[in-house]
């Protein structure tokens, strides 16, 4: 038999939240579908906080005999430790789980009769989860780092790498050249993490001094988007890029909270609807706004016109919405038929919709892959993690998207109801140049997964170096 046609397992190892999660189970399917010969078994992290992974990955692969799940004991962390420095808790939560994941693999490995077959050909980790590189040190299993998020942000990662451990960003240090980013950075837009003496960027830069460990970096992205960060970080110090993206699901995540009729009876009225003709807010699965935010972002819905579905992702401003929006919203927003507000909505079968010509996001990196797959161009609403660097270099580098705030961070000031609609009238302006580029990057993405695509080649030259055939 074959070195390629040999039987050969991958282990997964993702952070259980669901911006992590679903692409990189996304890549498991498409590995599984392309090489009959390669299972995977993904080792379920489990958080206090993330109930519903467990269930969302079984939904996934309920079918596939590829796929095996293996769950490592729960890590019991005090939620004043996870809110002061997620960061740091996450990097001290994967440091405690080690001696658990070696345990793990050693038993998927003692399941092989014939260990000198190598049969467990790599560990996939997550960012987050980087660390546990030693474990595959120790077990002589190469290690790839698995990126959920872009090259740009692989870049920003490796240049602290030119920083002491304990020089920590402040407000008078001056905008970064990073090797891979076409334009200067300004701190405004560099992760919040990084100005924390609690932890946070001790945690960022022990995780960037790991990603040169490992045998290759995977990141969900595609050539043609990034093509400047891939070349610049293609040196003989960084591991091979393999860009693997965009991993859209097409078929949406599910949602314990889905309300059937309600669902029905957004897409009956999205039916309903000229093509382009409704905004989509919608800001990630911890995307919410306080009261008086939430009247400005209604106030701007109300004077630009524009008809709308809002996804609040906040039950108490779905079930106070009488005394959170201002006086006469909700009767305005029925009786003229201009939109509907909802705690959640299948984002990507929203985005497909012929009705929807414009994206309100927090610039979460699935969120900005899921647009660009449909052609729906964004205005930038970034919140936290690395989502103001995405938004900045969404409009500043590749002219993606319409800026409203690239430095927006949770407890800044109000965005006041005047700018939001602003921003409104520039995105769902047909005229504006940011709907072309985006369609026309809508036709690279699709064509990069295809047979023959960028990233389609780029999934083959992994496998191979994974099996050991370069």
């Amino acid at each position: 038999m074959s070195e390629m046609n040999q039987k050969k397992e991958l282990i997964f190892i993702s952070l259980p939240s669901i911006g992590h999660l679903a692409s990189a189970l996304e890549f498991a399917q498409i590995i599984i579908n392309r090489y009959n010969h390669i299972s995977i078994t993904i080792l379920c992290i489990k958080l206090p906080q993330n109930t519903f992974s467990d269930s969302y990955i079984r939904s996934v692969f309920a079918s596939q005999l590829q796929i095996q799940f293996i769950e490592l004991p729960q890590v019991e962390q005090p939620q004043h430790e996870l809110l002061k420095s997620p960061p740091y808790s996450l990097w001290k939560i994967m440091e405690s789980l080690k001696p658990n994941v070696k345990t793990t693999i050693q038993n998927i490995l003692s399941t092989y009769p014939n260990s000198d077959s190598k049969p467990v050909i790599g560990l996939v980790l997550d960012f987050f989860c980087v660390s546990l590189v030693d474990v595959g040190k120790e077990l002589g299993i190469p290690s790839y780092l698995y990126m959920p998020s872009n090259a740009g942000f692989l870049a920003f990662m490796l240049s602290l790498n030119k920083r002491e451990i304990d020089d920590v960003f402040n407000d008078s240090d001056h905008e970064l050249l990073i090797q891979g980013i076409q334009k200067f950075v300004p701190l405004s837009v560099i992760p919040g993490a990084c100005f924390s003496k609690d932890g946070g960027y001790y945690a960022y830069h022990k995780l960037a001094q790991r990603f040169r460990d490992t045998k290759g970096i995977i990141v969900n992205t595609f050539f043609e988007l990034e093509q400047h960060a891939i070349d610049a970080l293609s040196d003989v110090q960084t591991p091979p890029i393999y860009a693997i993206g965009p991993l859209v699901d097409l078929k949406g995540q599910p949602n314990p909270n889905l309300d059937q009729a309600k669902h029905d009876s957004i897409l009956k009225w999205l039916n309903q609807q000229p093509p382009f003709s409704v905004v989509f807010l919608c800001f990630g699965s911890r995307g919410s706004f306080g009261s008086s935010q939430t009247r400005e972002i209604a106030l701007a819905l109300q004077l630009s016109g524009v008809k709308f579905l809002w996804a609040m992702h906040s039950s108490p401003a779905i079930d106070n919405a009488d005394t959170t929006l201002p006086e006469g919203f909700l009767e305005w927003m029925e009786v003229e038929g201009k939109g509907i507000l909802c705690e959640w909505a299948p984002q990507v079968e929203i985005l497909s919709h012929k009705a929807i010509g414009g994206f309100v996001s927090h610039c979460g990196w699935n969120s900005i892959l899921e647009s660009l797959w449909f052609g729906v161009p964004i205005l930038t609403w970034p919140i936290y993690a690395e989502q103001q660097l995405n938004a900045f270099r969404m409009v500043k580098e590749f002219g993606l998207a319409v800026e409203l705030r690239l430095d927006y961070r949770r407890d800044d000031d109000l965005v006041m109801a005047e700018e939001i609609e602003k921003g409104l009238k520039q995105l769902m302006d047909k005229g504006n140049v940011v709907h072309h580029k985006v369609q026309v990057m809508k036709e690279l993405a699709n064509k990069a997964i295809l047979s023959g695509g960028s990233s389609f080649i780029s999934v083959g030259k992994l496998i191979d170096n994974m099996i050991g055939i370069n």
